[in-house]
């Protein structure tokens, strides 16, 4: 029997395309697709329709004992690296072998991407502390003659609150007749 050409089969995902930007997982009803993304502090190359990458992928799964093969994430997918393949059939022996791993990204690399992104960090923190003293450092200090003429706003002031007493109320009387 043929296979119809626009059916909903086995996800694929072509990592080398993929810019990491999570759509896909965050649409997904099912939450079959694990994502786990590392800021790059440089671009890291560009995907086949020139879109910059900057985000590794550490960790790219998916789940297609979960899957429900709605195909929401090949739409959301800005650079189109996430389709719907004819591969229909999903006889393993195990639910483990139907978890698909897209990244490829060995222990050494993730480990080197997360001390490259710790240290631009360090670096533009260092940066932004350095920037502040060399902000205090220009701003003219003020001395004595100037201090003394600085007056502190006053706080308002409250009166304690007086507790009034009850009046008493006067009810008008009725006649029953």
């Amino acid at each position: 029997m043929p296979v119809p050409a626009i059916g909903r089969y086995e996800l694929d995902c072509v990592i080398e395309d993929c810019i990491v930007c999570d759509k896909c997982a965050k649409i997904c009803p099912v939450n079959c697709i694990d994502i786990v993304a590392i800021k790059s502090p440089e671009s890291i190359g560009e995907t086949s329709d020139g879109t910059t990458k900057r985000i590794h992928a550490a960790k790219f799964d998916i789940d297609m004992a979960k899957c429900c093969f709605c195909g929401l994430c090949t739409t959301v997918c800005p650079t189109e690296c996430l389709t719907m393949t004819s591969e229909y059939d999903h006889s393993t022996f195990t639910v483990a072998e139907m978890n698909f791993s897209f990244a490829t990204m060995s222990v050494a690399e993730i480990a080197e991407a997360q001390s490259k992104l710790e240290a631009d960090k360090q670096a533009k923190e260092a940066a932004k502390v350095a920037a502040q003293l060399a902000k205090q450092k220009d701003s003219p200090q003020p001395n004595e003659a100037t201090t003394s003429e600085i007056v502190a706003p006053s706080k308002p002031k409250f009166s304690a609150f007086k507790k009034k007493e009850a009046e008493p109320i006067s009810t008008p009387e009725i006649e029953l007749s």
